[in-house]
């Protein structure tokens, strides 16, 4: 709107903050927030009683714990992405029929979003839980969504995210990233190879709408001993197989 203000309302902020904190802390007492935030106690213990009020807080034995009520929150938010709805079975047989573990991501706010995952039988569980949030530029499933976003928006994420190192094989390098996405437009599929979690290769591909936009993007894991650094057709074919049966729900949903 015009005239609205870009400085943060300070209470909603510590708010938020108590409740990062809770999350970080894995449950803390009122003297634990204050020392970790720097905040006078009574500070803290006013927005912890309107978050226990609300619903968003709980206590047990004077330590504070986030609330179940995030999982309902959490829960409508990836309910209104269409493509999770239409994604969910395609990535359960994914995981079946690779054994490894299979994910799907979506871009928010400049970084990926993990909003589903499913583990095969011999899989090796990594931290791609659903809510995740991780770097594009350090994931197969981010740089395969990178390499279909308009060239403005992809300047305006490196922009503003950058391109941290997560481990020493992440790309940090602009020239080379770019590089990187423009084989991945060619090849059709996209390839981490222990740039996000020492010892885990990821291969992605992109997931479309019907006006051929870029929406997300499903992917197969595995440790780096398993998942070749040059995918095996039987697993490209798989990922390929996912994409299409995706995509064409998503167009007659």
């Amino acid at each position: 709107m015009p005239g609205e203000s870009n400085t943060p309302v300070r209470t909603t902020a510590r708010s938020f903050d108590i409740i990062e904190t809770l999350r970080e802390l894995d449950g803390a007492r009122l003297t634990e927030i204050s020392a970790h935030l720097d905040l006078p106690d009574s500070t803290v213990h006013n927005h912890l009683r309107t978050l226990v009020q609300r619903g968003y807080v709980v206590r047990s034995d004077n330590t504070y714990h986030v609330s179940l009520r995030f999982l309902e929150i959490g829960e409508y938010a990836r309910s209104r992405r269409k493509i999770f709805e239409v994604a969910e079975p395609e990535i359960d047989k994914l995981a079946a029929e690779t054994d490894e573990s299979a994910s799907l991501l979506v871009e928010e706010d400049g970084r990926g979003v993990y909003v589903y995952d499913a583990q095969g039988e011999t899989s090796i569980p990594v931290d791609t839980h659903p809510g995740k949030h991780v770097a594009l530029h350090a994931t197969a499933l981010g740089k395969a969504i990178l390499a279909y976003l308009p060239e403005s928006r992809v300047e305006e994420i490196f922009q503003r995210r950058g391109l941290p190192p997560r481990t020493e094989k992440t790309i940090t390098d602009r020239e080379e990233l770019t590089t990187e996405l423009e084989t991945i437009r060619e090849t059709g599929y996209a390839v981490d190879s222990e740039e996000r979690v020492r010892g885990v290769r990821c291969v992605a591909v992109a997931i479309k709408n019907e006006n051929g936009q870029v929406i997300g993007a499903v992917s197969v894991s595995g440790p780096a001993s398993r998942v070749a650094v040059d995918p095996d057709e039987q697993l490209l074919d798989e990922l390929m197989r996912t994409k299409n049966i995706v995509e064409l729900k998503l167009a007659h949903a």
